[in-house]
């Protein structure tokens, strides 16, 4: 068992959970009923959805490597780039946030926190 990527992938399980709850009711709801071209809505309807898929099996990945299941070199490989991944979500939101006009915006879009933990814990357990 390796704590570092159980800790990752308990994160990044509770990180789905929040993008469901939270995630569905301040932005997909909101989004879907804004008033925009049909296209531009339906294309971000199915990023929220890419971006759910990435959550779950991402999670899922981590934990079982973290409990063992995974064994053989790749997975090492494997959580390193999940780590990578959650990094430069970090770093773009960040980025995006930092570069919005929304007042306070970096403490507004806080998923950066989650993203920049699930890859510390990752990166140090793969």
């Amino acid at each position: 068992m390796n704590w570092f990527i159980i800790s990752a992938g308990l994160v990044a399980a509770f990180t789905t959970i929040g993008h469901f709850a939270i995630g569905t009711k301040e932005y997909l709801r909101p989004m879907l009923a804004a008033d925009i071209e049909p296209v531009p809505k339906q294309v971000m309807h199915a990023v929220f959805h890419y971006v759910s898929v990435y959550l779950i099996l991402s999670s899922l990945a981590l934990l079982a490597v973290g409990f063992g299941f995974l064994t053989d070199p790749l997975p090492s490989l494997m959580v390193r780039f999940i780590a990578l991944n959650y990094l430069f979500f970090a770093i773009w939101q960040i980025v995006i946030a930092s570069a919005s006009k929304i007042p306070r915006g970096i403490l507004k879009m806080f998923q950066w926190v989650f993203f920049i933990i699930i890859a510390v814990l990752a990166w140090l357990g793969g």
